[in-house]
């Protein structure tokens, strides 16, 4: 009888597995320790800037909407000076202390300080710098600017035959330091307004992750948004953009009645207006996990197997967690680098001081490639103004421009989805838009990949804000980066912790380059 009654007293063991508890939390700490170490061991970096702030004490070269300005639009130096306190001490009571100049509030600056669980330290992460105010640079990417403002209207399908993006191309082509796409030395109008990834210059404008059906649970969502009417275009006047710079609220925005597949460049700018965080790259996964098996990237350990489908790991749950993850990491790096860094000027900002030159108001150092530059007369004589006619009514974000927070959003998601997903697979059943947006007709034309339009894609999103008018073509191109960088470190601390026998990310950088995280 006892000996019975010692065996009904034991306790059951309920845990299975290779490790007992000990262990586990042992090696739980390991993965977490190493992962730690690797990223504290990386080299400290020498953050450098273009130098505008040093250069021009009045601050013309720097972002400061929201703060007051003067007449001409520059900013209160007492009050920059408060601002760029606050962000060197990073106190709450001194960030209560900026003046501001109107109702609108500063964006998020203290995001600069904050730290993360995985991935690079956000202050570890390094970006080019970006041109300087007075450099030819500068001025072939505003001119740029001004163009995508003047051309927002014309179907991305007649970019051949407009003569507005025909004049477009052919000024472009002749500016001494522009940095966009070439063919044969060249700007075209099949290069024109385009990145520069791998896949960018191959069929339409648009990536087919923002025409395509996409797959949402028990529905379908078809890519037509709403966008506003054609030449809905803002702070044209002189005094609606003082107001504005100095943090006043827009009138409303005016919508068209219909919805429309992106079509031009006013289309893409309101996508990129509208959009949360991770849409685009949230969508474009839902996609690609309708392509089937032959989508997946060939290191995927469940690809194969007989017995076992990837789900947790490796299989839809893990890839959309993962999209979605890395992009406000991804902001983490940009608001750094926006506000403790370099504190560039945002394209409207930089209009205000064309317009004052012009006019003779002021004498600032623009370089003479972009005053003497068709467009922006093009711009006076439509507008009476040589300001930058924007897309949105409230203009720009009132945190600085550079990098571009939707390219490095961009950046970080689509990383993520070369790694799970074949790069080389040729997308089923591509499409096109007609010219008035209102349907989708068959691409027949190079075959498009994965890697290829999820290029596109990012550069789509970069370069959108662009054509709104509220950032930069460098901003966006180095946002794309900063973006893949950290999506490729937030996936070799990952790498780390499966079970699974697993040979490593590898996927194309943007800058056509392969790389194994193993």
């Amino acid at each position: 009888m006892g000996k019975k009654r010692d065996k009904k007293s034991k306790k059951k063991k309920c845990v299975i597995g290779p490790l007992n508890a000990e262990k586990r939390n042992d090696k739980a700490f390991k993965v977490r320790y190493k992962a730690a170490q690797y990223q504290m061991e990386a080299p400290l970096l020498d953050h450098q800037c273009n130098g505008d702030e040093y250069l021009f004490p009045n601050k013309i070269g720097n972002f400061s909407k929201g703060l007051p300005h003067n007449s001409l639009g520059e900013v209160d130096i007492n009050s920059y000076n408060i601002f760029i306190k606050a962000m060197n001490s990073g106190k709450l009571s001194d960030y209560n202390s900026i003046p501001m100049g109107g109702v609108v509030k500063l964006a998020n600056p203290q995001a600069a300080y904050v730290f993360d669980l995985f991935g690079a330290d956000c202050h570890k992460m390094s970006l080019a710098v970006p041109p300087a105010f007075n450099s030819a640079w500068a001025a072939g990417e505003m001119a740029e600017i001004y163009w995508q403002a003047l051309t927002r209207d014309v179907p991305l399908s007649e970019y051949n035959t407009n003569p507005l993006t025909i004049a477009a191309a052919t000024e472009i082509s002749g500016l001494s330091d522009f940095r966009g796409p070439k063919v044969s030395g060249a700007v075209t109008t099949e290069t024109l307004f385009r990145g520069d990834t791998p896949g960018d210059l191959v069929g339409p404008y648009i990536s087919q992750f923002l025409w395509m059906d996409i797959p949402f649970g028990a529905g379908t969502i078809t890519q037509q948004y709403r966008t506003t009417a054609a030449r809905s275009d803002h702070m044209t006047s002189y005094d609606e953009w003082l107001n504005i710079q100095n943090g006043e609220l827009p009138v409303a925005q005016k919508l068209d009645p219909k919805s429309y597949y992106i079509r031009n460049g006013r289309d893409l700018s309101e996508y990129v207006h509208q959009d949360f965080t991770y849409q685009a790259p949230l969508s474009a996964c839902l996609i690609l996990l309708g392509f089937g098996k032959g989508a997946i990237d060939q290191s995927n350990p469940y690809l194969n197997s007989t017995t076992e489908g990837g789900f947790v790991t490796f299989g839809a749950a893990h890839i959309l967690d993962l999209v979605t993850k890395v992009t406000r990491v991804a902001l983490e790096a940009a608001w750094f680098q926006k506000f403790l860094i370099h504190r560039r000027l945002r394209p409207e900002e930089f209009g205000g001081r064309v317009h004052n030159h012009l006019i003779g108001k002021a004498c600032y150092p623009i370089h003479k490639e972009l005053l003497d530059s068709q467009v922006v007369y093009k711009v006076f004589n439509e507008f009476g103004t040589y300001l930058l006619p924007m897309a949105y009514p409230e203009g720009c974000p009132t945190h600085p421009a550079y990098p571009a927070g939707h390219a490095c959003i961009a950046g970080a998601g689509v990383t993520v989805l070369k790694a799970f997903f074949n790069e080389s697979f040729v997308i089923p059943n591509p499409v096109a838009v007609i010219s008035d947006g209102s349907s989708l007709t068959p691409y027949v034309g190079t075959p498009l990949t994965i890697g290829g339009e999820l290029n596109k894609l990012a550069s789509n999103i970069a370069l959108g804000r662009d054509t709104a008018g509220v950032h930069w073509r460098s901003d966006g191109i180095e946002g794309l980066k900063l973006g893949e960088a950290v999506a490729i470190e937030i996936l070799r601390d990952y790498r780390k912790t499966y079970n699974e026998s697993f040979s490593g990310f590898s996927l194309t950088k943007f800058d056509g380059t392969t790389i194994n995280i193993k």
